[in-house]
């Protein structure tokens, strides 16, 4: 076979775990057992990872259990390889979803999909620059979702805080009623007992009153 030209998807996989299912290669040498070798060192938690080495980079694409790979030239760039993987995963999960990928060996199904994954390979390199245009319109878009989420949130965020601070100023309102009513009821409670206070003060002066008129009357009739 001849030697990896620039710009090229070179050897692609599908794993389950670390078994690998299905598998095609356009050149020799040994990029199988790197990518492999690469496939155990996966970190744990990574949908996407890639190595670079020796002007190659190993793209990986980890989705439920499985584990997409695709070796490139390195003037390939990023983009291109995550199509590839995106494409090649989702033709892989309509093909073998109904469960015949959880139970198939090492290497059953190349024969089968083998060429599948070929014609993806040619596919993309072959659009590779409506392919990367489209990636980038994706990846603005994808900032400009988050970034409207982030308003969105920021914007109900503010919401619940409105709601909060209505919710306590509902709350004082109440409040200062109650507390308007209990004012007004102590008020007049104290101006009972100021009545009461007042109007016993007055008995006890008329009855002081009543008591020397009294007095001045009893004497002024035994003087006469």
């Amino acid at each position: 076979m001849s030697q990896p030209q620039e710009g090229s998807l070179i050897y692609s996989f599908v794993a389950r775990g670390t078994v690998v299912l299905a598998e095609y290669t356009r050149f020799t040498r040994n990029f199988p057992d790197v990518a492999t070798e690469c496939l155990q060192r996966l970190p744990s938690g990574s949908s996407k990872f890639a190595y670079t080495c020796d002007r190659h980079t190993f793209n990986f694409l980890v989705k439920d259990g499985y584990a997409y790979c695709v070796v490139a030239t390195e003037s390939v760039g990023k983009q291109i390889p995550i199509a590839f993987l995106e494409r090649f995963k989702e033709d892989f999960k309509k093909r073998y979803g109904g469960g015949k990928a959880d139970t198939a060996v090492a290497k059953s199904l190349s024969k089968e999909f083998g060429p599948v994954m070929k014609e993806q390979m040619k596919y993309t390199i072959d659009h590779a620059e409506e392919i990367d245009k489209l990636m980038k319109v994706q990846a603005q878009v994808s900032v400009v979702k988050n970034i409207m989420m982030n308003n969105i949130d920021q914007a109900l965020d503010r919401g619940v805080k409105c709601t909060m601070l209505e919710d306590k100023a509902e709350s004082l309102h109440n409040e200062a009623q109650i507390f308007k009513i209990r004012g007004g009821e102590i008020r007049r409670k104290m101006w009972y007992q100021n009545m009461k206070i007042k109007l016993a003060v007055l008995g006890i002066v008329l009855l002081l009153v009543l008591i020397i008129w009294l007095s001045l009357c009893k004497g002024f009739n035994c003087s006469n």
